[in-house]
């Protein structure tokens, strides 16, 4: 058997969306009831926390998929892309290629004649579990043998940290 891992990524608002769809509910013509949709609240796509969380996860799952001789592939709008190729750095990540373990598949709504949202395949760009740490301009290496955590931890107990019963 065979597999490839598949994450859709969408976007994280800030704010609150709930006044917004009071406002909604009482033009329409449904009472809510609610003094709320009067507040001035405002709410928005949190483009920088969803960039930050997607590639720091893509940084920890990546060499997981390499170890196992397998892909991953990110689908998102291509918006997002966009956002994190300004934001990060992207420029070495490649046109699509086979061996990579690391895919990104970047869509966009579009309008035709029978539809006014349709989902396109844009861009396909690839790179491996290097090339993610790059993104986040990483040099360190992420494959740490658990003995060496372990040190770490232990170099930093004490016995008024230790738990003792």
């Amino acid at each position: 058997m065979d597999f490839v891992g598949i994450e859709l990524q969408t976007l994280d608002t800030t704010g609150t969306v709930w006044p917004e769809r009071q406002r909604f509910l009482e033009a329409q013509g449904v009472s809510t009831g609610d003094e709320e949709r009067n507040l001035s609240k405002s709410f928005g796509m949190n483009w920088k926390m969803t960039a930050k969380t997607t590639l720091i996860q893509l940084h920890h799952k990546i060499p997981t998929f390499e170890q196992m001789g397998k892909h991953l592939v990110l689908v998102l709008q291509d918006a997002l892309l966009g956002y994190m190729r300004n934001e990060f750095q992207f420029s070495h990540l490649n046109t699509a290629r086979i061996g990579d373990s690391m895919h990104i598949h970047a869509y966009g709504i579009h309008s035709t004649a029978d539809s006014p949202f349709r989902i396109r395949l844009g861009e396909r760009l690839s790179t491996d579990a290097d090339g993610v740490a790059r993104c986040l301009g990483l040099q360190a290496e992420t494959d740490v043998e658990l003995q060496e955590i372990i040190q770490l931890l232990e170099a930093k107990l004490s016995n008024n940290t230790l738990l003792t019963l």
